[in-house]
């Protein structure tokens, strides 16, 4: 019970039970409604981070079903492991000089603090750049919900090169299987270090990891979550042995270490005993058993769509909710044996998905903030070869991330960002006093300046944007086409008359004040020209992005 309901408990049990109605009674049949330019929008802005127009057209040519097929599978390649873009610091004992500025640093071996603390930041700037220059694909937005998930933090792990190989793996599972990518990363070297697993062994198990298996990685801890602190006692002990090789960066099982005793569970878990091992693969064999035992329960698979959902949907699960979504796409997920996508193509091919009331209801995150006005602004960065310029430009907006209030893979701690599981908030904790003259101050910034380096500025070219819309030289068109790109929710008839006059028609009353503007420059795209329709499409994006309706997605 939350504060609320305690406070309003003893006056509900006076008044008459009535039963809460629904947010919505819609569920996981297939979408048949219209699959216009909104329902595109929508679909993009919850799977990637916004929505481009070129995406947006793109989509455009197939059905509902074939572009949830095309988001669910991404063709183009990984991205290249990121670079040296740091200078060697005269601070480290064992500078990385073996290592080229340009190239990448991470496989090398190389433990000293200074060094891994650039690295930490250079992989930070490296995934900010893949983001923005994400394919068609759901992949970038996904990889960000796993490493949530996980909610390992980077500088208490410490080590940038075994982050990186954490990320990898994130990489390679983020529409594979669950249960797969939950064994891997339970021997991962960063997992290891950062819940202790490197410490467990047989003769002082250590529970951090066990704990957090169950609580936040498989099982969860709502009402279906019956497992007993015995259960973590006894999942530590077959966790025993595995260590990290710090002259190789991988993980090793030490069968000195492993308490070969039989393990015994709860009923929770039907009395499943985990019969001790000897031997080289031990761990392995018992990790598989203890897999097995926990992804038998049913709560595995709810657990994960209740995640899955609140990342992609909306945050709140009422009963109507859980009974007509969470419960049928769990039983879809533990019938595909936990695979990913058929998962994820149920719920977004569902009438749930595009029902009305599930649109425009998500606060944006500050990466759909910053990596998404980039990306539907059709920021252009420089050719992978100019590393130096991109990495320190790339900075700069993670920094705006992390200033917002999310650091990517550094959450506040194991549980990941409040934002996906602080009652009764949730993301609403990304607006507040602070947050937002942030988000305004930064697409302010983008309008007016941007940010330079080695030359090279990046800025949101609202001409350039305008010009890529299909009728810019009507102001009404204009105002339409861009609110159904940067808007969920549309603004009132008399709001979009008003915002044209006194900006696009500089206070007069005819629509030809702008038209012949436009046409003046597109015929002749003189300085003058330039600056008369740049001033006005600029104070025009100023306004939108300042918006409340701005910072749903």
């Amino acid at each position: 019970m939350d504060r609320r309901d305690f406070l309003t408990a003893r006056k509900r049990k006076k008044a008459s039970a009535s039963p809460q109605p629904f947010r919505t009674n819609s569920g996981i049949n297939t979408y048949t409604g219209p699959w216009t330019e909104q329902e595109i929008v929508h679909l993009l802005k919850r799977t990637m981070f916004g929505a481009k127009r070129a995406d947006v057209n793109y989509f455009k040519n197939l059905t509902m079903s074939q572009a949830v097929d095309e988001l669910l599978t991404p063709t183009a390649p990984q991205p290249a492991p990121p670079v040296k873009e740091y200078a060697t610091s005269g601070n480290a004992t064992t500078p990385d000089t073996n290592i080229i500025q340009g190239t990448t640093w991470v496989n090398d071996i190389n433990s000293d603090g200074t060094v891994q603390s650039q690295r930490r930041a250079s992989y930070k700037k490296w995934w900010t750049g893949v983001m923005i220059s994400q394919d068609r694909s759901i992949r970038e937005k996904l990889i960000m919900f796993w490493v949530d998930h996980f909610g390992n933090e980077a500088t208490e792990v410490g080590n940038a090169n075994w982050i990186y190989k954490q990320h990898s793996l994130i990489r390679q599972y983020a529409l594979g299987n669950f249960k797969n990518l939950v064994r891997d990363i339970t021997k991962d070297v960063a997992m290891l270090r950062y819940l202790n697993g490197y410490l467990n062994n047989k003769n002082a198990p250590d529970e951090n990891y066990a704990r957090e298996l169950f609580e936040l990685f498989t099982l969860g801890k709502g009402p279906g979550s019956q497992y007993t602190e015995n259960d973590v006692k006894e999942a530590a002990k077959v966790l025993t042995g595995w260590q990290i090789n710090g002259a190789t960066y991988t993980s090793v099982f030490n069968i000195n270490r492993h308490s070969t005793t039989n393990k015994t569970f709860s009923s929770f878990f039907n009395n499943t005993v985990i019969i001790g091992r000897t031997g080289a693969t031990a761990g392995d064999l018992e990790l598989d058993d203890l897999l097995n035992m926990t992804f038998a329960q049913q709560e595995v698979a709810k657990f994960l769509v209740r995640k899955i959902y609140r990342w992609f949907v909306y945050y709140t699960i009422d009963a109507g909710t859980e009974s007509n979504v969470i419960e049928p796409l769990a039983d879809i997920f533990r019938a595909n044996n936990y695979e990913i996508k058929p998962l994820l193509s149920a719920l977004f091919k569902s009438e749930h998905f595009y029902d009305m009331l599930n649109r425009g209801c998500l606060i944006k995150t500050p990466s759909d903030q910053v990596i998404g006005a980039l990306r539907e602004m059709n920021v252009q960065f420089r050719p992978d070869t100019d590393w130096d310029t991109n990495y320190g430009l790339w900075n700069t907006f993670y920094s705006w991330m992390v200033n917002m209030g999310q650091n990517p893979h550094d959450p506040p701690n194991v549980s990941g960002m409040p934002a996906y599981y602080q009652e009764p908030n949730f993301h609403e904790i990304w607006i507040n006093s602070d947050s937002l003259p942030k988000r305004n101050q930064f697409t302010d910034t983008m309008i007016n300046s941007g940010y330079a380096r080695n030359g090279f500025r990046v800025q949101f070219n609202c001409v350039q944007f305008a010009q890529g819309l299909s009728n810019p030289g009507n102001p009404n068109d204009l105002i339409e086409e861009a609110l159904r790109l940067f808007f969920r929710n549309d603004l009132s008839a008399q709001s979009k008359a008003q915002i044209k006059t006194q900006i696009l028609l500089t206070g007069q009353q005819w629509d030809y004040y702008w038209t012949n503007a436009w046409a003046a420059y597109e015929a002749s795209p003189t300085t003058a020209n330039f600056n008369t329709v740049n001033t006005r499409l600029k104070s025009l994006f100023q306004y939108f992005f300042n918006l409340s309706e701005y910072q749903l997605a």
